[in-house]
């Protein structure tokens, strides 16, 4: 079930707060966040999220078609390894 529209979209608070200190400051490093359920709003087009996977943090550039989608969704959990492996046989004659 999705989020009611009265409420309006989630944001986690303190990632708002890091944006603002780094536009006071006038820098643009990565930010570190485990808050992957916060959706993107237009204040974080152009800076840098390490978003946590569960093991490790993928960093991900924020553009404008970003906006409205939730940080999960650029760092995935999952590995795709392939669906099975080619193994080369030697046909022999019997």
């Amino acid at each position: 079930m999705s989020r009611s529209s009265i409420k309006g979209p989630y944001v986690y608070e303190k990632l708002i707060a890091k944006i603002e200190k780094l536009k006071a400051a006038g820098k643009k490093e990565p930010i570190k966040t485990w808050a992957r359920n916060s959706q993107i709003p237009p204040e974080f087009v152009g800076y840098t999220f390490a978003i946590h996977n569960g093991k490790v943090f993928k960093e991900v550039f924020i553009t404008e078609d970003m906006v409205g989608h939730r940080l999960g969704e650029f760092s995935l959990t999952r590995t795709f390894r392939g669906h099975g492996r080619i193994v080369k046989r030697t046909l022999t004659k019997t």
